[in-house]
């Protein structure tokens, strides 16, 4: 995969209630994919009870949680709240506020515009009592993104209205009922700027950012009430022209003092900068920087709450997170009090990710906590410091495995899996393989035992690697876990190759990892006591550091790391050398790049496959060639002579997103390759596999666009006779005849994630159809693994 998504999640205020989301404009603090049920985005504290959205999964609807102390302290739950017309993906739980007795949430997606619905609490706990759309929201619109409140008024924003200018939306209760009272607008919106990102209200005063205005610098808005309605009454502009400065990404009213968090200020250390009322102006105050010694990328200021007389500062991207509590002298500067740390927090947690405070109690997001799931903890006051008392986390939604006996694909189902002419043998979840909460799986690759026929698979996992026993694919039996190298750190990218009993494993953005080789033989005589097992791996090869994948030539005994990054020999990301013909001695042979491709031109290549050449062209006959998806380009390089390989040829092609990932024809004329970019910038409507006619190496021609049925992101291909197999994240795994070589039609297909097909980066990440029986190994990130296999008719 190629995108590295580090994602700053910043958060507006929201008084007692503070949402936390994600902005592309800004640096990031961790990597790994935007939250995958978003538990713990919005929080609130309301009275003796502590209320946790969840409002991201996209296969069932929001929930907000709501927690209370038992008789012996503990913090367990209560109850679960959702919108009486709920419906998958609604984002009900976005935002949260409280005012006058009822609850009031957000859900962007509900009702097309987004809906704002009302609980009040009766003795039997909360239950919706109004719900409502403002004046003319569109369908396009993303009503109740933020919300915040004095106690008496709420206001939500919607950051989507009027092509992304944004709107905010003023709610009073009036006769008992909540109504629209007030739609506000920045008098001079453009699109895109987003108004209303961050919003908060005292009394006769609101103030809202504009995140992406003045080039994506950031920028606020004062409203006051007057006798005519609110009115416009000042901007604020960004203090510098740093680039990316995300000014108002959080924001707060203290009296006559308005504070906005700049996350993105002095190297993304983060500042606030306190701006008084003065005559008819304001006039800057103070600016307030994070204690001496903060790193950049700490992101100081991503989420502002006031709790009593303290300003509480947010800063994600200090460790697993932390939250400063400031303390405001008579001139607007704040002076630092104690920081707020979680427990067992590790980097990329992001603590603090949203804050709600309420007397003795607070409680703290953690939105990356689980690898984007999120979690929450409970904090209290003890004397003059607060600790954390309590974590809330949900449970993970998953798919139950499929095991006994094979799931026929008829009518057009497969269990609950849409498919065509592919059944389904088994489905392992990812919890069933060593996967804890939050973990995807991602790259897989087979082995079958030398010496006893027995098929395996080999699955990644963010945080290691699982070996699954398939001799019988029906009953799976999973036998252990490889973790990743000790000093490692999780990620998302993993990638497997095999040679001669040896599993060679790599993965991208995890620190010094390196290659790990792991002697498959191992695997042959464990007991059935002994599983699951924890293995270790047999040799640790450390010429890399972080590697998106591995390719391996069998019939040479060399493997080429690719796209590394993060220390070693890099090789510019192209093409790194290792001798495993020895496999337990792996040795460093040499680099390769083409440096006119690649986004850097570097030579990066993303993948590649690497082959002793037996095609048309004789003059490269017994050559080993390689094959590179290089970002930009289709690269051919001849790679004999690792001490002096060289560039045969490059090929660009129409509408490029991101050449990905690519195989050739047994005959090695034909090379398929997936672009995994173009169908999310727009440029095609449908999956495209890119033809290449590769009869002559030195001049590839590009003969045929093949577009299939689903408008998916395609990830990796791989063919086996006249089929090409290929995962197509959403649209799960598809199977493409290719006898007539320049024009591939679809013949068959399991969907891995039931629901619609556009571009994205969820589900099947790749598949191996290479085992004599036919199963054929299917990974889908948030579901598991699945062992399927084709009907065998003839093809007409």
């Amino acid at each position: 995969m190629r995108y590295r998504p580090k994602v700053l999640r910043l958060a507006p205020i929201a008084h007692l209630a503070v949402m936390s989301l994600g902005v592309p404009a800004v640096a990031a603090i961790a990597a790994g994919p935007l939250a995958a049920q978003g538990f713990g985005q919005s929080v609130l504290v309301a009275g003796d009870e502590v209320l946790v959205g969840e409002s991201l999964f996209s296969t069932r609807p929001g929930y907000v949680y709501v927690y209370r102390r038992d008789g012996s302290g503990r913090w367990v739950e209560t109850g679960r709240l959702q919108a009486s017309d709920a419906a998958p993906n609604d984002h009900f739980g976005r935002a949260l506020a409280m005012a006058q007795g009822d609850l009031l949430v957000g859900a962007t997606v509900a009702r097309e515009s987004g809906a704002l619905y009302v609980f009040s609490k009766s003795p039997q706990g909360w239950r919706e009592t109004a719900s409502l759309v403002p004046g003319g929201a569109k369908p396009e619109d993303s009503f109740g993104r933020a919300a915040a409140t004095d106690g008496r008024t709420v206001i939500m924003s919607d950051w989507a209205a009027d092509s992304s200018r944004g709107a905010v939306y003023v709610f009073e209760k009036q006769n008992g009922a909540w109504r629209e009272t007030a739609r506000l607008t920045a008098s001079d919106g453009q699109p895109n700027e987003w108004f209303g990102f961050a919003i908060a209200i005292a009394g006769d005063r609101i103030v809202a950012s504009a995140i992406n205005k003045n080039r994506q610098r950031g920028g606020a808005y004062v409203f006051r009430r007057t006798a005519n309605g609110w009115q416009e009454a000042a901007q604020f502009a960004p203090p510098d022209t740093s680039a990316n400065l995300g000014f108002g990404a959080s924001l707060a009213l203290m009296g006559d003092d308005v504070i906005l968090s700049a996350p993105g200020a002095d190297g993304f250390v983060g500042a606030l900068y306190t701006y008084r009322a003065s005559g008819s102006g304001w006039t800057q105050a103070a600016k307030t920087t994070p204690p001496a010694g903060t790193q950049p990328n700490g992101t100081f200021g991503s989420v502002l709450t006031v709790a009593d007389d303290e300003l509480w500062v947010g800063a994600q991207g200090i460790g697993g997170g932390h939250i400063y509590r400031l303390a405001r002298n008579g001139e607007g500067a704040f002076t630092h009090m104690a920081a707020i740390t979680g427990r067992e927090t590790v980097q990329g947690d992001g603590f603090g990710g949203a804050i709600a405070t309420g007397g003795e109690v607070a409680v703290a997001g953690l939105i990356g906590d689980d690898f984007g799931l999120g979690s929450a903890a409970v904090l209290e006051r003890q004397g003059a410091n607060w600790v954390e008392a309590g974590r809330m986390a949900s449970e993970v939604k998953g798919y139950s495995p499929i095991t006994g006996g094979r799931v026929d694909c008829a009518g057009g189902k497969a269990a609950q899996f849409d498919c065509s002419e592919v059944d389904i043998l088994s489905f392992l979840p990812v919890s069933a393989i060593g996967g804890t909460r939050g973990v995807q799986v991602n790259d897989t690759w087979g082995w079958t035992d030398t010496q006893t026929g027995k098929e395996w698979a080999i699955v990644g996992r963010y945080d290691g690697t699982s070996f699954i026993d398939i001799s019988d694919p029906s009953n799976p039996v999973y036998i252990g876990n490889l973790p990743l190298h000790e000093g490692a750190r999780p990620n998302i990218w993993r990638d497997i190759k095999v040679y001669r009993d040896h599993a060679y494993i790599v993965s991208d953005g995890a620190g010094p990892h390196g290659m790990q080789v792991f002697d498959l033989a191992r695997l042959r005589n464990i007991q059935k006591s002994q599983i699951p097992m924890t293995f270790t791996e047999d040799v640790h090869y450390d010429r890399i550091a972080s590697a998106h994948n591995i390719v391996i030539n069998e019939a040479t005994g060399f493997a080429y790391a690719v796209g590394l990054n993060s220390g070693g020999e890099t090789c510019g990301g192209g093409l790194h050398m290792i001798d495993i013909r020895e496999p337990m001695k792996p040795t460093f042979a040499g680099c390769f790049q083409d440096t006119q491709t690649g986004n850097q031109r570097t030579g990066y290549s993303h993948d590649a496959q690497c082959v002793t050449y037996h095609g048309s062209d004789s003059k490269y006959a017994g050559r080993e060639i390689c094959f590179g998806s290089n970002e930009t380009a289709l690269s051919i390089a001849d790679v004999s002579s690792k001490d002096s390989s060289v560039a045969i040829s490059r090929a660009a092609y129409p509408s490029v997103g991101y050449a990905h990932q690519g195989w050739l024809d047994e005959q090695h004329e034909y090379f398929y390759m997936d672009d995994e970019g173009d169908e999310t910038n727009g440029s095609v409507k449908h999956t495209r596999t890119l033809v290449w006619d590769v009869k002559d190496l030195d001049d590839p021609i590009l003969v045929k666009e093949y577009f299939g049925p689903s408008t998916a992101s395609d990830h990796n291909l791989y063919i086996r006779g006249n089929l090409m197999y290929q995962s197509n994240y959403v649209s799960g795994l598809r199977i493409v005849d290719i006898s007539n070589r320049a024009e591939p039609k679809e013949v068959g297909f399991l969907d891995t994630v039931p629901g619609g097909d556009s571009p994205g980066f969820d589900g099947s990440w790749s598949n191996y159809p290479f085992f004599a029986s036919g199963t054929i190994i299917v990974t889908s990130g948030k579901e598991g693994v699945f062992f399927l296999r084709k009907k065998v008719r003839p093809i007409s």
